[in-house]
């Protein structure tokens, strides 16, 4: 009975060695992959750390935070976000001309949709926004939900100053285009 057992178990390494020597002869057998870098994914090998570093993103883009721009359509297009990544809100300070704007997060989903700016919190106030911007590091794996609450909340209630973001994870080999 042992010398079935012992024999069992040698033909499972023996298979189970085989099944590897083949398919690293033939690691790039199939040509929908491309496994020629196989080998440096494992092992000592430099990365290109600016691939994991966080990025600072601008919210709006080159619209900035200001009235009339729908910011949900725009955190859609600009998905995903990752932790560590920080926000950036550039808003022009209050002027004649301009209305002022605010940066607020909201806690919860329910109190976002309402745009109850009594349950949110001021990140940024309407002078906060001028020069490099206010900067906010998404460090938390849970929604963030923000709104411009100007106006007592007018500028939320409209729909588009706002948006909500979920960070993720970032995956061991991706760049941010």
């Amino acid at each position: 009975m042992g010398v079935k057992f012992r024999d069992a178990v040698m033909i499972i390494v023996i298979m189970s060695c085989s099944m590897f020597s083949v398919s690293m002869a033939n690691k790039d057998w199939f040509p929908a992959f491309n496994y020629t870098d196989w080998w440096s994914r494992f092992g000592n090998h430099h990365q290109n750390k600016t691939q994991h570093q966080p990025t600072q993103i601008l919210v709006g883009g080159s619209q900035h935070w200001h009235f009339g721009y729908n910011y949900t359509d725009w955190a859609i297009k600009n998905a995903p976000f990752y932790l560590n990544d920080t926000l950036v809100f550039k808003y022009d300070a209050p002027n004649a001309t301009t209305f002022p704007h605010s940066v607020y997060m909201f806690k919860s989903y329910g109190s976002f949709l309402k745009c109850d700016i009594k349950k949110a919190k001021m990140l940024a106030s309407p002078v906060q926004g001028g020069g490099e911007g206010f900067k906010f590091v998404l460090q938390k794996w849970q929604p963030h939900y923000f709104a411009c609450g100007e106006r007592n909340g007018f500028h939320c209630n409209n729909g588009t100053m706002k948006f909500a973001v979920m960070p993720m994870f970032r995956p061991f080999f991706w760049q941010r285009p």
